[in-house]
């Protein structure tokens, strides 16, 4: 193998900090039914309940990178200081 070659001749460059990458998953119509009411029942969207799934279990298996930032926290932001709007009015 030559140094311009890649180990895996399918793998495309690390995406950029902020994209994500796509992947096309096959499931048994069942099992997505159940995880589609679980995500549900937990105010997720399917997607983002598949993603808290796998990184649950690669961190449980020693195996999240390091590198790899935090799911975004769901709803509207927090305020950042204490006492923003709301103090000082009349």
């Amino acid at each position: 193998m030559s140094p311009e070659q890649p180990a895996d001749p399918g793998a495309s460059p690390t995406p950029a900090r902020g994209s994500r990458k796509q992947v096309l998953l096959r499931l048994d119509p069942q099992v997505y039914e159940a995880l589609a009411r679980w995500a549900g029942e937990e105010l997720r969207s399917t997607n983002a309940q598949i993603e808290f799934l796998l990184r649950r279990a690669l961190t449980e298996g020693g195996r999240l990178p390091k590198a790899v930032r935090p799911i975004p926290g769901r709803g509207r932001p927090r305020r950042d200081a204490p006492g923003g709007a709301g103090e000082g009015g009349q």
